[in-house]
């Protein structure tokens, strides 16, 4: 079922602790039972597993139970044991679990969606169930008389969904890439605002409710750091996948992001750092470091009698240039570029070796991640991969790692609000040329 591996010592990776491998079919969600040794599955293969560590060292199930469907998302709230799922036939089923975690109990069920449920959510504080689903709506119910509350049509159908309590603020996340902000109420909702900074369908969002930041993974491969609290529409890039982030966790008390991808990397990146936005890239007909024309500039190839260039950009001034004077490589951390980007030859040579040093640590998983879990008071962090395994490693060793930098007071502000003039009033875009980042 499950084989328990004998961590080493000071280590600075991931220390994985246990394999769970049962699952006849993918594992879509699996969550850590917080102050218990247990994991929490959902599965293609429509069976709901609570597994329990047993004195042997391994995990058993100590609940298996099948329902009609294949299980899409979960959401769990340790609190009431109240355990929330998500089904391909659009239904939400609702299970109490008892003290002992061997048995539960039918709570409630939710003709949600017209189509497989994407994501679930449980808000204990206002007795809500917020849900999307490939139907393209955002709905939610009330968990006590099982009566739907709202329904919010969207553009496409939703990948990410976050909430805040305090403002009653939901994030969704989609895929057109868009990420929309909406007022939630007891029956209506009203949209706040959209934004737009992904070239892919977001795949992840992870909300931050004491700095009143929101970060958004895509197929795109990038991470941006949404303020919503700073009020000045600030969006910091994090590149650091190579394939598409399937899922991101912060963890509060180190002021660290925990990042995942399909091709099984794990990012840890320090978030107590000043970040800078990358720069808006600029149009230009010729190159603005040589002034040799660009290919499309017939006007100036002609006068010179040069054939014309290709553009490219600057990744640290945003600089239309050409290839020669932008043959050099370079990693901008505090940019978000972990990994080698191009520069122009003047933005190379002012790049210190202090500005070079690396805000985030890469890990291997040794499998294709599907879903994420981080659980905080453990320090335990949960992978279940494409291959039907659930990993469960110890991350506080590694979360302890501080860099030697200074926090970043400006960019956290405690006081915000939403006013559309202000946050996110336009879409921003980022152009980025993938095919020459590295």
């Amino acid at each position: 079922m499950a084989a328990e591996i004998q961590p080493k010592p000071q280590t600075r990776t991931p220390v994985l602790l246990n394999k769970i491998e049962a699952s006849q079919d993918v594992v879509n969600t699996a969550v850590i039972i917080p102050k218990e040794d247990g994991v929490i599955s959902v599965s293609e293969d429509r069976t709901i597993r609570i597994w329990l560590k047993r004195d042997s060292g391994q995990y058993w199930p100590s609940i298996y139970h099948t329902m009609p469907d294949s299980c899409s998302c979960m959401s769990f709230n340790p609190e009431t044991r109240r355990l929330s799922m998500g089904m391909e036939n659009g239904t939400i089923s609702e299970f109490i679990l008892s003290e002992d975690y061997n048995k539960m109990t039918p709570a409630q069920t939710y003709q949600a969606h017209q189509g497989r449920v994407t994501v679930v959510l449980f808000v204990l504080e206002m007795e809500w169930v917020l849900s999307t689903g490939q139907d393209k709506n955002f709905t939610w119910h009330c968990s006590e008389s099982g009566t739907q509350l709202g329904l919010y049509r969207t553009t496409a159908w939703v990948s990410g969904l976050q909430f805040d309590v305090e403002t009653r603020h939901a994030f969704v996340g989609d895929y057109s890439g868009q990420v929309t902000i909406l007022k939630l109420e007891l029956d209506s909702c009203s949209l706040v605002t959209t934004f737009k900074g992904h070239t892919g369908n977001v795949t992840a969002l992870c909300w931050d409710p004491v700095q009143r930041v929101l970060f958004s993974g895509s197929a795109d491969h990038s991470i941006i750091m949404w303020d919503i609290g700073g009020g000045k529409g600030t969006a910091i890039e994090l590149q650091g996948h190579n394939e598409k982030v399937q899922g991101l966790c912060y963890a509060p008390h180190t002021r660290q992001l925990i990042s995942c991808s399909s091709d099984g990397g794990i990012v840890i990146w320090n978030m107590d750092v000043t970040r800078q936005e990358t720069p808006e890239w600029l149009d230009s007909d010729s190159c603005q470091k040589c002034e040799q024309p660009f290919f499309w500039n017939f006007k100036q190839m002609w006068d010179s009698k040069k054939i014309g260039l290709r553009q490219h950009h600057c990744r640290k001034c945003g600089q239309a240039v050409c290839g020669k004077c932008s043959a050099k490589r370079s990693t901008i951390p505090l940019m978000g570029f972990e990994f080698e980007v191009r520069v122009c030859d003047s933005c190379h040579e002012s790049i210190t070796d202090e500005d070079r040093a690396p805000t985030a640590t890469f890990h291997d998983s040794k499998h294709s991640i599907v879903y994420m879990h981080y659980e905080p008071t453990m320090g335990w962090l949960l992978t279940s991969g494409a291959d039907k395994v659930v990993k469960v490693r110890q991350t506080q060793c590694l979360l302890r790692q501080r860099l030697d930098r200074q926090p970043n007071s400006d960019l956290f502000s405690t006081n915000w609000s939403f006013d559309q003039s202000q946050i996110f009033s336009h879409q921003i875009f980022f152009r980025v040329e993938w095919n020459t980042l590295i």
